[in-house]
């Protein structure tokens, strides 16, 4: 018997035993050979140079594919690692993985990298590739691994080895100075590495302890090609433009102070007014879609959560509890336990259900602080969350209300999204709470509510949670990135554990369906997302500032007053900006402030009562009379526009729904 290769389309073709998994590829077809970087044998990615058993089948990974960007990755983090070695000699080595978007590597050296060094280690990756050097891979027992790297000084792998190890461990080789205790696998040669940069600088701790050496971060990126890498630094460079935290601090929307604590967010003024237009919104249509909207405690007692069973799955991520009069209390990390109190604070029949309760409310979790990043991972955050207790008979059409409103919450903000369809693990049915038959009716009936609704959506199988399959929504921004934002989630335990029940048609007790629904996340977060998506340039309903009147000279103030007074008695928000500056000043100002209309005024509009407005973005549009300016902008305003034309398509017109895939 020899080794099996199956080509792309299925084809299997036997070739003779002995061959390494590239050679068997080779064998198979030679043009496929030279697009494989890496093989999976019966389902486990190996080297090139993994020698298959007799039987084994043999996939080729080729160049393209998400899983060869993986590992081609992963490799260049170890080549970068390679030049580090070459060039700071006594460097230690800590992790070196792939990442969504290239790849870092750990370093432990007693001086600080530079903008310089980096150059000089760009340099010298360049210089390996042009060497192809191979990439070796060395199996060897534990104990031995651990003698090497010990006398090398090398304590952070021996920690690893120790802590990860299993009898045998594999390292790979790079030249003469990189050896790294790694389970790779890794592509051939650097020669294969076509397209790098090396990007930033940055602290972490090792493996994420603060109580633990500080490490430098070297982050990196690579592509198959340079015309890959030119289009990722190009959408890398608009990301760096849009930035949360830069334009937040510039547009004076929120600020992090670090006396008052890390990952708490102050939300500004300005901030303040979009969070609660944003909020407004959501309120009003969860109102008219028949939620109710209800306020819990942001504290509870330990024993809820032990209950709810928070303590035993999410202990990391809560804060220590605290002791009043004698009890222990628990800063909230989640408001689910909350909404079931108030749902079983007295009998319920099946004549009330579906009963859907909305709260924003503030939970605290604890995020290690070298993972705390802006808006987008605090540690007190607000939800936009709500549980719904349903009959089965429902509970496809609750699902169908919840796509509904993610579907118009999404396009009134601009985003497009995708959608996924989270369903157990087939060959693990055992880490599932609840019976196969249950599962398979509320994996259906997901399925068909997304279908029915018109939505596209992908299956991903394993990625369930233990108590109920759910349906995740990820939006796309302005320029192309996904950001996971909403859930509906079936939860078959929080029921069980809190013993909810309502009386049937039949007179008997029966247990509800719960739904998990979040459409936004974390307000924080979203925020942040919202930012950048527009790149601070907030459409007008949502613009802190709607208006600004700006007078030409002094003699117009009164009337930049008057103005602006009836505008904000009309329900606009608007400022006049009074100072003795030139009006080319105040523009300018106002336009990095990002401010949707700017209105001048100067003798000739204080004669004829109008203003001459200004668009962000578009410039002078010409004199108009207050009140037809303001009847425009309240246009805008009642119909949450995108953009700054009454004539403006909504976003509901400008992306239809998904259709099914």
């Amino acid at each position: 018997m020899g080794i099996w290769v199956r080509l792309p389309g299925k084809e299997t073709v036997e070739v003779p035993s002995g061959l390494t998994a590239g050679e068997a590829i080779a064998h198979a077809d030679g043009e496929l050979a030279k697009r494989a970087l890496v093989a999976r044998v019966n389902g486990r990615l190996v080297d090139l140079a993994h020698r298959p058993e007799e039987g084994s089948v043999v996939e080729p990974v080729l160049i393209g594919t998400p899983e060869a960007l993986e590992v081609y990755r992963h490799s260049t983090a170890h080549l970068l690692a390679a030049a580090v070695l070459e060039l700071f000699p006594g460097t230690l080595l800590g992790i070196g993985p792939a990442t969504d978007e290239g790849f870092f590597y750990d370093f432990l050296r007693s001086e600080r990298f530079t903008p310089e060094d980096l150059e000089r280690i760009e340099a010298k990756m360049h210089e390996l590739i042009e060497r192809d050097i191979p990439y070796e891979r060395i199996e060897i027992p534990k104990e031995e691994a651990l003698r090497f790297f010990a006398q090398a000084g090398d304590y952070l792998k021996c920690e690893l080895i120790t802590d990860k190890g299993g009898e045998v461990v594999s390292c790979y080789k790079l030249g003469e100075h990189m050896i790294d205790f790694c389970t790779g696998p890794h592509i051939p040669s650097t020669g294969y590495i076509k397209a790098f940069k090396l990007l930033s600088l940055a602290g972490a701790y090792w493996r994420g302890d603060e109580r633990g050496p500080q490490m430098q971060r070297i982050y990196g990126t690579s592509f198959f090609t340079e015309e890959e890498l030119q289009e990722f630094l190009r959408r890398r460079e608009e990301a760096e433009r849009r930035d949360h935290r830069r334009l937040g601090r510039e547009l004076d929307l929120f600020s992090i102070q670090e006396e008052y604590g890390p990952g708490l967010i102050f939300w500004h003024p300005k901030g303040g007014i979009i969070r609660k237009e944003i909020e407004d919104f959501l309120k009003e249509e969860l109102l008219r879609r028949g939620y109710g909207l209800v306020y819990t405690p942001h504290i509870a007692q330990y024993r809820l959560w032990e209950r709810s069973g928070h303590t035993e799955f999410y202990r990391e991520s809560m804060y220590a509890p605290m002791r009043i009069d004698e009890v222990e209390y628990q800063l909230k990390p989640m408001n689910c336990p909350f909404h079931i109190g108030i749902y079983a604070s007295r009998p319920r029949s099946y004549r009330e259900l579906p009963i859907r309760l909305a709260e924003f409310g503030t939970v605290y979790r604890y995020e290690r602080s070298g993972v705390l990043h802006g808006l987008l991972r605090v540690r007190g955050f607000t939800q936009d969350d709500a549980h719904i207790f349903c009959t089965p008979e429902t509970l496809k059409q609750e699902i169908m209300g919840c796509l509904d409103l993610a579907q118009l919450v999404y396009r009134t903000f601009g985003f497009t999204y995708t959608v996924e369809l989270s369903v157990r693990d087939p060959k693990e049915p055992s880490k599932y709470m609840g019976g196969d038959e249950r599962w398979t009716w509320a994996e259906r009936t997901l399925a068909e509510a997304l279908e029915q609704m018109g939505f596209a959506y992908t299956v991903i199988e394993g990625e369930a949670a233990f108590y109920g399959p759910k349906i995740d929504i990820k939006v796309v921004d302005a320029i192309g990135r996904q950001w996971q934002l909403g859930t509906i989630q079936l939860d078959f335990n929080l029921p069980e554990r809190f013993d909810l029940e309502y009386v049937g048609e039949d007179n008997r007790p029966h247990r509800p369906i719960m739904i998990h629904r979040a459409i936004l996340g974390s307000l924080e977060r979203f925020f942040g997302i919202l930012i950048e998506h527009y790149a601070g340039a907030f459409p007008l309903w949502l613009a802190p500032v709607q208006a600004i009147v700006l007078p030409i000279t002094d003699k117009q103030n009164d009337y930049a007053r008057d103005v602006r007074e009836r505008l904000r008695a009309a329900g606009l928000r608007v400022e006049a900006d009074l100072r003795g500056e030139k009006i080319g000043a105040k523009i300018r100002q106002a336009q990095l402030q990002k401010i949707p209309f700017m209105l001048v005024v100067g003798a000739r509009e204080v004669e004829t009562g109008t203003v001459s407005v200004r668009e962000r973005g578009r410039g002078d549009t010409g004199a108009v009379p207050v009140e037809a300016f303001l009847e425009r902008a309240l246009q805008l305003i009642r119909a949450r526009a995108l953009g700054l034309e009454t004539t403006s398509p909504q976003i509901g017109d400008v992306h239809p729904t998904p259709t099914r895939a």
